[in-house]
């Protein structure tokens, strides 16, 4: 049944891929094949050089790479002063936190740009990091697995000496892995997909993110729809390379921090 799943998933994929290779007049060809007539590789390299792909890509790594270090750094902070530290008011704030989950994006890209452009940022690696580097998802799921850490760990660590950020550094981070690995893949996947804000806040080509760069193959002289696929195929090589090297914290980050459905 499992396999039966992956299959169906992975049918847009194997799709993309077909369409990727063909030639452009056998895209629609009817019937439609899951082989062309001649298997076009270099439509690869044609989508590459169609429009500065390399730069886009680049972009994209810049912008999901830091952010989803920002965004693993202060999610840690804040998921230990929730779930660790003493203080009055800590449950409601964390509710409140909690409650930003509940507004859609799409309520909050006119302040943001209006925000963006009063500090001189549009077009800017700063604007398209910055806005989402700071998350209450990030905080609950750090948070639930720091609520598993037993307490006696902290204590002897006291015992011997270590203060607060010490023992954040040297015990609870390393213990953390797996939720942040977690984390730091759904950062990244989220940051590389973005489309709405890249597309608000960005207006020079030489900023464009990955997805704004697929949205360029469609214009007003028509689709390209071979060379959009074969992009297509190529932007998704990041986010898979990211899965694959944390697939092991993956696994194991769902599971420990609360998030595995239970």
């Amino acid at each position: 049944m499992l396999c039966l799943c992956a299959l169906v998933v992975l049918i847009p994929f194997i799709w993309m891929v077909s369409t990727a290779l063909k030639p452009s007049s056998e895209v629609f060809a009817n019937p439609p094949s899951l082989i062309g007539s001649t298997v076009e590789w270099e439509n690869f390299a044609a989508a590459w050089n169609y429009l500065p792909f390399g730069r886009f890509m680049l972009n994209g790594v810049i912008v999901a790479g830091i952010g989803t270090i920002i965004v693993v750094l202060s999610s840690a902070m804040a998921a230990y002063a929730f779930s660790r530290l003493r203080w009055r008011g800590r449950d409601g704030v964390f509710l409140i936190y909690l409650g930003t989950l509940m507004i859609p994006q799409e309520v909050l890209v006119v302040p943001m740009f209006i925000l963006m452009r009063e500090l001189g940022w549009v077009n800017s690696y700063a604007a398209l990091i910055v806005p989402w580097a700071f998350t209450a998802f990030g905080t609950f799921l750090l948070r639930q697995f720091f609520l598993t850490v037993p307490d006696e760990l902290e204590e002897a660590a006291r015992l011997d000496g270590a203060n607060r950020f010490v023992i954040f550094v040297r015990i609870v981070l390393p213990l953390a892995k797996p939720a942040m690995g977690t984390l730091a893949v759904f950062t990244f996947i989220g940051y590389w997909n973005s489309f709405l804000w890249p597309l608000l806040i960005i207006s020079d080509v030489n900023m464009a993110t990955v997805p704004l760069g697929l949205n360029m193959f469609m214009g007003q002289t028509g689709n390209q729809w071979n060379l959009l696929m074969a992009a297509s195929a190529i932007s998704i090589l990041p986010s898979l390379l990211i899965v694959i090297a944390l697939q092991r914290y993956l696994v194991s980050g769902i599971a420990l921090s609360g998030m595995g459905g239970r």
